[in-house]
């Protein structure tokens, strides 16, 4: 019995040490996802940005929306001085989003009109094995 229960302790570590593994992995890809689709947004290319966005990105707003909504928020914070993760978080459920993979990334961001921003940009993994943004939000 005890040796049964070993075994399985054992086998549950080796999983969780597979999975773990992994994470990283899929963090640094959606990370890398994540940075080329901010820089689209920080250099005013509102319409690529949108069209490189996820699906479940590209079915809650239209491009009108995106640009409207981006235009709104980003423009008064001026140009990009600075951005820094702060962390990332791989998880396989959102709340409002379907069960997935997603990588919750956090910046630290300094605009020229706002010096402590929080950026929140959540890469979702398509079924075409794709890192595309599903969120973004600044604090």
């Amino acid at each position: 019995m005890i040796r049964m229960a070993l075994v399985f302790v054992i086998g549950l570590l080796i999983a969780a040490v597979s999975s773990g593994a992994a994470e990283p992995a899929k963090e640094k890809a959606a990370r890398s996802a994540a940075q080329a689709w901010v820089a689209l947004v920080d250099d005013g290319q509102y319409a690529e940005s949108w069209r490189e966005a996820a699906l479940f990105f590209r079915n809650a707003v239209t491009p009108e929306q995106w640009d409207q909504a981006v235009r709104g928020v980003r423009r008064p914070l001026g140009k990009l001085v600075s951005r820094k993760v702060k962390s990332t978080t791989y998880l396989t459920a959102l709340p409002g989003a379907p069960d997935g993979e997603y990588v919750v990334i956090t910046f630290a961001t300094e605009f020229e009109h706002k010096k402590a921003a929080i950026e929140t940009v959540t890469p979702m993994l398509e079924t075409n094995g794709a890192w595309r943004v599903s969120g973004y939000f600044i604090q």
